[in-house]
């Protein structure tokens, strides 16, 4: 099966999940992606569980699709291997804390050096320059610094994390497109060049709504529970038996869920609630309304009523609902393939469906160290090299 990046070769020294998840896609897109654990104990995601038959379960969901060599970079033979390696690749990619990497003999000025071409990213906490370059830096500091925990949760409650490691995920994907933009300079002139990415930036530069009230109106956006910004009702209210998201949008769709819905045209000329504008000014209101008419009846039969009218939404999930789905089965976002140790195991799908180049598994996150020997003797090491290496600990 033809995929769309089956000539790119990746050199991924990232550990844990931004990068880890970046270079999962490119591979999943079918491009070669070698992940270079450090020696001896690896990606430090390996020991964080769930644990299957010994293998962590974490790992396996953000390395498919790589093959895996141990390496040990402090090493001047296993600087060595690294550098052979680079002469080979498209792209590098790392993120240590900004400097380690010149201290390694491994930064772009080495590696260009070595291949011209080499389209090199870095990720980081906060990015390479600025006065926080050298901190270390998490997805929940990322979180903090840019605001989002501030406007997360309820209404006058206390700062919450999101419930997934965003700041990580943006990051992931911010290198991801990058690096596909400088892969197709690099197709048109040959050039490769250097990419500089924080999870500060890469989650910040997704509160598009927060910065447009703020840089609009001076507005400091504030934890809103699950309401919208600008729009009202858009927002998640409790049922009888649970809750669900009502997403009346737009004036029309407000009309339709007051006469088709919850049955009460009134509610259209009540002058607190005319306009999009008038709504929003006395939200508690609307929300105390619609609240006292929803839990009257279970879920189900609102989620019927407001799919009939052709209102926007959903029941809020538990996680094991929304991976049971069969609307989620459907569209094939949890996929099974085959481990060596762990045997069949479960996973997230491929979120774009490719009509021509498809993502595909065509290999399991590796063991640690498994294919190192293999990729030693593309690189035409001979065997007693390779067994040379293992004896010093380089390999």
């Amino acid at each position: 099966m033809r995929q769309a990046l089956q000539n790119m070769r990746v050199i991924d020294l990232t550990q844990v999940l931004a990068g880890p998840y970046c270079t999962m896609v490119l591979g999943d897109l079918g491009a070669d992606v070698i992940k270079v654990e450090k020696y001896p104990n690896g990606d430090d995601s390996r020991i964080m569980g769930p644990y299957f038959e010994d293998e962590s379960y974490s790992y396996m969901m953000a390395n498919r699709n790589k093959r895996g060599i141990r390496l040990n970079i402090k090493d001047e033979a296993g600087r060595k291997v690294l550098y052979d390696l680079v002469r080979s690749a498209d792209v590098f990619i790392e993120n240590y804390r900004p400097g380690v990497t010149k201290k390694l003999g491994i930064d772009y000025e080495t590696l260009r050096e070595i291949n011209p071409g080499l389209i090199y990213c870095s990720i980081s906490g906060y990015g390479q320059t600025g006065p926080y370059s050298r901190k270390g830096g998490y997805d929940i500091m990322a979180q903090g610094l840019s605001g989002l925990m501030s406007m997360t949760g309820e209404k006058n409650g206390r700062p919450v994390k999101n419930g997934i490691a965003i700041h990580d995920i943006a990051a992931g994907v911010t290198a991801l497109y990058s690096i596909l933009a400088a892969y197709i300079y690099r197709l048109r002139t040959g050039e490769g060049q250097y990419l500089d990415l924080a999870l500060v930036d890469s989650g910040l530069a997704w509160t598009v709504w927060e910065s447009a009230a703020y840089f609009g109106a001076g507005e400091v956006p504030r934890a809103n529970g699950s309401a919208h910004r600008v729009t009202a009702p858009y927002q998640g209210f409790p049922t009888r038996n649970g809750n669900i998201l009502v997403g009346a949008g737009n004036q029309k769709l407000w009309e339709k869920f007051c006469t088709q819905v919850i049955e009460k045209e009134e509610l259209i000329h009540d002058p607190r609630f005319l306009t999009n504008s008038d709504r929003k000014a006395n939200l508690a209101e609307l929300e105390q309304v619609i609240q006292e008419i929803l839990v009257q009846q279970d879920s189900p039969y609102w989620l019927e009523k407001l799919d009939a009218a052709g209102v926007p939404s959903s029941p809020i999930y538990q996680y094991d609902e929304t991976l049971n789905d069969p609307h989620i089965r459907a569209r094939e976002m949890v996929i099974e393939y085959e481990h060596p140790l762990a045997g069949t195991i479960q996973s997230l799908g491929f979120p774009a469906k490719f009509s021509q180049t498809p993502g595909q598994v065509r290999r399991p996150a590796p063991l640690l160290g498994q294919h190192t020997q293999e990729v030693l003797r593309e690189l035409q090491y001979t065997e007693e090299t390779i067994r040379q290496l293992e004896e010093k600990g380089v390999i």
